[in-house]
């Protein structure tokens, strides 16, 4: 998906349908800005193909304490691939998470850019879409690298496995489910993302 695609679906997602208008503060990323950040959230040069792991799952104490968040946990795998025709490194995004009061596992993919919050110090996300008008995320890093932030107004979904799935169902971000720090782990933990063994097996030798 073009950046210029990308960005009016990442400003309505993580600036705020309130301030949509304030396209000034959103900016594509410099070459620099983009491969800095890669290096941060690959923890080193991702070469031709690269995988980054967060997870949560949140205990019963924190459900308490967020009695109205839906989402009892949850799985991001971030990908980059060198891009044979057009020599570039290509990032993408694979969700997981399970509901609190409801069964089953759901997903959701795309594909990112980088963009900068001038207003936020500058700070480097990722802005990553879903095809289909499907809404989007934003990914962020914490300051020592070890954990993402997900910022999402709405983002469409479907069962575990099953993206051609026709009904509608979306993940909204309501009063407790607009910001989720995952932490970092091995990239096995979002093995169940990937369904290409090859990619399967690149991404458990990593």
């Amino acid at each position: 998906m073009k950046l210029a695609l990308v960005l009016p679906l990442v400003l309505a997602a993580l600036v705020g349908a309130a301030r949509a208008e304030e396209t000034d503060d959103i900016r594509a990323a410099s070459k620099a800005e983009a491969e800095s950040f890669n290096a941060r959230m690959y923890a080193g040069k991702p070469g031709n193909k690269a995988y980054a792991c967060f997870v949560r799952r949140y205990d019963a104490e924190h459900l308490a304490q967020h009695p109205k968040q839906k989402v009892a946990a949850m799985k991001l795998l971030v990908s980059a691939e060198l891009d044979k025709e057009d020599k570039e490194l290509h990032n993408s995004f694979r969700l997981g998470f399970r509901y609190r009061h409801r069964s089953g596992d759901f997903d959701s993919q795309g594909d990112c850019h980088h963009v900068v919050f001038v207003k936020d110090g500058n700070e480097i996300r990722l802005g990553c879409g879903v095809d289909c008008e499907g809404g989007s995320i934003g990914v962020a890093l914490s300051k020592d690298d070890r954990s993402a932030v997900v910022r999402l107004a709405r983002v469409r979904v479907w069962l575990h496995n099953k993206p051609n799935d026709e009904a509608e169902r979306s993940l909204e971000a309501g009063a407790d489910d607009g910001i989720f720090p995952l932490d970092r782990t091995d990239t096995s933990e979002c093995a169940s993302l990937v369904t290409d063994r090859k990619e399967l097996a690149a991404l458990r030798h990593k």
